[in-house]
């Protein structure tokens, strides 16, 4: 909680007090006036707000409605209304305060993914610098382990690079002399010298800070509803009891009547102070930060009753692949040997073959092996960059890696869709195993929710090949998907999307890593994944699910459509009553108190439905 925050609940709770106390003393007039401490300590921003709104000719908002019905109560004497309903209206505003203040610190998180400096050759020698003090054309060292600073071109050198943070890509990039790389980059195996062919203010890392940045300034914010309403119900009320004060006398004046101007007044001020929309400032408020507690009980963190309400709209849903439907991790999904090869023999030599290395692939043929490598004799293991490995294994020569190493030794791999290793011995192609990023569980049951709850279309944007993502948008069922995107093109594409999705309807983006952190800021409701997720992703997303479980999003858009419509049902409730009780007052059918009784009963009935967004429903 916020300093501001604590202040507010101090003032509250020292507003709650005061006001105990008086009820229990009951003072009479002079000492009546002491319900002005209470009234002035829970309301005073209220009214300097209204004052400043005044005087900058734009006075019809929630401070001004506020100020003119609690005034108005004074006026006629009714401390208690008064002090009751500014401490009502500002324990909501701390509700919605306190839920929506930790929803935008992504940019600090995003600094993980800045170099802090960059190894310059120079004529005296390698020199450390800051990134944005090296000019494009430099040549920098990249040692295993370091980030790369800048884009550029490898001149020298071979190695593997962790692309995740930049494409969401699980499998690392090979490169060598003559390959591009991007600032972000880690370098996990080899020293590369590359020319800078960018300056760090246009590098990949400054393009995905600057995307951050500029998308949360983009995002479209729907008002809060009390503000909206504030505008013409304010107004109204204010000009109808100014009306009901001065017509009726003065039409009695003009028939030679007695104008019976107390009567009238009375009236009036009766009118402001029904008008208040007590009812309205405290369920709406209470009813999202119900729907939050409720979607946060289910492990689904929202940030903010605006969130909530643009997750009951999402008519389009746009998942990044790895990490989010799928489990970021290779998996050994399909054997093919040759004829005459026996698949068991076929994984063992390919397991051998990558035993000394830290590859994730690698880890992903011994794990899927099982064996124990120290039972056979693996020599002359040489890493053959972008190709693969070749070893002696047991006596015999095994070559594993992709087509390019088979086609190097002279053999004909075929095509194999996804990501493949290929196995030869002695000379001899013995077949390729087949490694794929599988589907989550509940992967498939997520998007058919989603269907359940109104989704039109479904789509995966991703930085892996279109090899790899094809198997899964067709094993989960979705619409479409993108593939071989960095971030600056996925954001491109949610920016297509949102154009084309259906009226009256939000964009949901579901995802992960840190490059998905400018796409969750530009979506009308971004998504992330709370427990393997990015600190980054998680800060500038709206909605957070904290077990990365896929199908807790169609719940989550389950609660926000129950808490959206207990909100609709609080305001039509709401408005009928105090319609009908505006009419009655200004007929003379109801005295002050039994309409102060029925604007408080109307208030109790709303936040008792309100109560209901605490319970999650069944999808």
């Amino acid at each position: 909680m916020t300093k501001k925050q604590k202040r507010m609940l101090y003032r509250i709770l020292g507003a709650a007090a005061l006001f105990l106390a008086l009820k229990l003393l009951d003072p009479v007039w002079p000492l009546s006036l002491l319900w002005l401490a209470p009234y002035l300590l829970a309301g005073y921003d209220i009214l300097l707000g209204a004052v400043h709104g005044i005087r900058s000719r734009d006075p019809f908002d929630e401070n001004f409605l506020m100020a003119v019905a609690t005034v108005g109560a004074v006026a006629l004497g009714n401390f208690q209304e008064a002090v009751a309903v500014m401490v009502f209206y500002q324990t909501g505003e701390l509700f919605q305060s306190y839920a929506v203040g930790k929803s935008r610190r992504s940019i600090a998180a995003l600094m993980d993914i800045r170099p802090d400096s960059a190894t310059l050759e120079t004529p005296e020698g390698e020199q450390a610098v800051p990134p944005d003090e090296v000019p494009p054309g430099s040549v920098i060292l990249v040692r295993p382990g370091e980030r790369v600073p800048l884009d550029g071109v490898v001149l020298e050198g071979a190695s593997s690079l962790d692309t995740a943070s930049l494409t969401g890509e699980s499998l690392p990039r090979e490169v060598g002399a003559g390959c591009e790389v991007l600032s972000g980059c880690v370098n996990l195996t080899g020293l590369l010298r590359v020319r800078t062919t960018k300056p760090f203010g246009e590098s990949t890392v400054s393009r995905i800070l600057d995307l951050v940045e500029n998308s949360a300034m983009k995002k479209s914010r729907s008002e809060a509803f009390i503000t909206r309403f504030a505008r013409v119900y304010t107004p109204a009320v204010c000009l109808a009891a100014l009306a009901l004060a001065l017509v009726p006398p003065l039409g009695s004046l003009a028939l030679g009547s007695a104008p019976r101007w107390g009567v009238w007044v009375y009236r009036a001020l009766s009118f402001l102070v029904i008008s208040c929309p007590c009812a309205l400032v405290i369920s709406i408020p209470l009813s999202f930060f119900g729907g939050i507690g409720g979607a946060s009980a289910k492990g689904i963190l929202v940030k903010g009753g605006t969130d909530l309400e643009a997750l009951s709209k999402a008519g389009t849903v746009v998942f990044d692949k790895t990490g989010t439907l799928t489990r970021g991790v290779f998996q050994v999904s399909q054997i093919r040997p040759e004829t005459g090869v026996q698949a068991s023999r076929l994984l063992e030599l390919a397991a051998l073959a990558e035993s000394y290395s830290n590859h994730p692939i690698s880890r992903s043929l011994r794990e899927s092996w099982g064996g124990d490598p120290a039972g056979h004799a693996v020599e002359e293991v040489r890493e053959i960059p972008g190709r693969g490995v070749s070893a002696w294994v047991d006596g015999l020569s095994v070559s594993a890696g992709n087509g390019k190493l088979m086609a190097d030794l002279g053999l004909d791999a075929g095509a194999a869709e996804g990501t493949a290793v290929h196995v030869a011995a002695e000379g001899a192609y013995l077949g390729c195993i087949l490694l794929a990023d599988l589907p989550k569980d509940g992967a498939k049951e997520a998007l058919e929710g989603l269907k359940r709850q109104g989704v039109s279309r479904t789509v995966m944007l991703t930085g892996d090949s279109e090899q790899a993502a094809a198997p899964v948008a067709r094993a989960l069922g979705l619409d479409g998907f993108f593939a071989g995107l960095l971030p600056q093109d996925k954001v491109e594409r949610v920016e297509q999307l949102l154009e084309s999705k259906p009226g009256g309807t939000t964009l949901c983006f579901v995802g992960d890593g840190v490059n998905d952190a400018p796409v969750l800021s530009r979506a009308d409701v971004g998504v992330a994944m709370g427990a393997m997720g990015s600190d980054a992703a998680i800060e500038a997303a709206d909605v957070v699910l904290m077990d990365d479980d896929p199908r807790k999003l169609p719940l989550a858009m389950a609660i926000a459509k129950k808490t959206v419509s207990i909100v609709r049902q609080n305001i039509v409730f709401a408005l009928a009553v105090k319609a009908a009780c505006l009419v009655l007052t200004a007929l003379g059918r109801t005295n002050m108190w039994w309409a102060i009784f029925a604007d408080v009963g109307v208030m109790v009935l709303a936040v008792l439905n309100a109560t209901r967004a605490l319970r999650a429903p069944r999808v």
